[in-house]
């Protein structure tokens, strides 16, 4: 399940820390939105080490991931602690002006107030008005607890235990899916998608003919799965599902952008080590300009004049992602795709077969490609080497069919190594 935990500024914040905690050993993945004043009381490093998750405030961070309204979307329970009480009283009145209030005007998703204040401030008429009015807009406001507060003073307003929030929260959700209907709920998946482009200039690039179609219905089908999807798209043709209207279903999606192969290297090696399931769909350029220009090529008046282009290697990020997981010993299911298009003397599947040992990945899914086959095409046929020895398994038809095909195939290999 997906949390929102939102902070608000007070003293008791820390305990948000704890709750945070108590959310992720329980099995969820939890998404920390302090407000600005919260994070002078605790800040980001704790939040991001203990949910993996960047943290911000702003509503302008992250813009072409829509981030100020797909966090409310794909939530599947908001839990506010402490609730200060201008943070209630934003909450109420609908104000948004900061990533925290602009998730609690998008979520549909149940919502749980923790209130934590001084007792007069708590006991203000204002502060039970906003409270009454977020109990009859439906959401639930717990009531503080009684003691010790921040100087000598006792009173209500203390910030009631973090296992009465976890416990309370909880209470608000719906029998959670059945395991056999989300075969793999609890996962964390990282998925790369598309093609890369690697820059000449300003203005021009190196590219391939990749759609980012296959890795999409990859992450789909993994997310339907009932898992927490990472997606990490380099260039694609298509709409991604955070950049469409989102749902409040579990699991999260997620989408990062990136663009040339060493910005996605980069982006898969900051969220690998939290991944169960790695699978390196996007189409990587094996070589990069050895020099970019800062301004646009111009052509001469010599027609026989032509810049000459010097290529070196870029980084072969699955073998890298590989080598990460088997040095940290980690149980990582590391999935690649091979494009091939044979030659004279050698058929795809057996170059593919000599990539699975290079690689070191647990499947390989190779695919024969061509001008007009596979790349952008909707239906594709892809033959799933694994490097176990398990037979061959070969899949023909649209890319959804290869990518639930695939799904299966992983989720398999997971309840083997559990």
């Amino acid at each position: 399940m997906r949390i929102v935990l939102g902070v608000g500024g007070g003293i008791a914040a820390y305990k948000a820390a704890m709750l945070l905690r108590l959310f992720s050993e329980a099995g969820h993945h939890v998404v920390p939105i302090p407000t600005r004043s919260a994070l002078e009381f605790v800040g980001a490093a704790t939040w991001e080490a203990l949910s993996g998750e960047e943290v911000t405030t702003e509503v302008f961070d992250r813009v072409p991931a829509v981030n100020h309204v797909g966090q409310g979307q794909a939530a599947d329970l908001v839990v506010i602690a402490p609730a200060t009480a201008d943070l209630l009283a934003r909450a109420a009145h609908g104000h948004a002006d900061d990533l925290l209030t602009t998730t609690l005007l998008a979520t549909r998703a149940p919502v749980l107030f923790a209130p934590a204040m001084h007792t007069e401030m708590w006991l203000n008429a204002a502060v039970q008005e906003n409270v009454a009015t977020l109990r009859r807009h439906g959401h639930t406001v717990l009531e503080p607890a009684d003691g010790r507060l921040t100087g000598k003073d006792s009173g209500p307003g203390r910030l009631p235990e973090p296992e009465i929030i976890r416990d309370a929260a909880l209470g608000l959700m719906p029998p959670a899916a059945s395991s056999e209907a989300l075969p793999l709920a609890g996962v964390r998946a990282l998925v790369s998608a598309g093609g890369t482009q690697e820059p000449l200039d300003p203005v021009r690039y190196l590219g391939n003919r990749s759609s980012g179609k296959q890795g999409v219905a990859v992450a789909k089908a993994l997310h339907e799965a009932g898992a927490d999807v990472d997606l990490v798209a380099a260039h694609v043709d298509l709409i991604l599902p955070q950049e469409q209207a989102a749902t409040a279903s579990s699991p999260r999606f997620s989408v990062h952008r990136a663009g040339s192969a060493q910005e996605l290297e980069d982006a898969m090696a900051r969220r690998a080590e939290q991944a169960d399931v790695i699978v390196m769909t996007a189409a990587v350029a094996d070589f990069r300009p050895a020099e970019v220009a800062e301004s646009k090529i111009k052509k001469t008046a010599d027609p026989d004049d032509a810049p000459v282009i010097r290529l070196v290697r870029n980084p072969d990020i699955l073998r890298g992602l590989v080598e990460r997981r088997d040095l940290t010993g980690d149980t990582q299911v590391i999935v690649g795709f091979a494009a091939e298009t044979g030659d004279a003397r050698t058929d795809p599947l057996d170059f593919g077969r000599a990539k699975l040992e290079r690689k070191g990945c647990d499947l390989l899914c190779v695919n024969q490609v061509g001008r007009d086959l596979v790349f952008g095409q909707d239906t594709t046929k892809v033959t799933v080497l694994a490097a176990d020895g398990s037979p061959d398994r070969t899949v023909e038809g649209s890319k959804d069919d290869v990518a639930a095909a695939l799904t299966q195939a992983i989720a398999q290999l997971i309840d083997h190594r559990r």
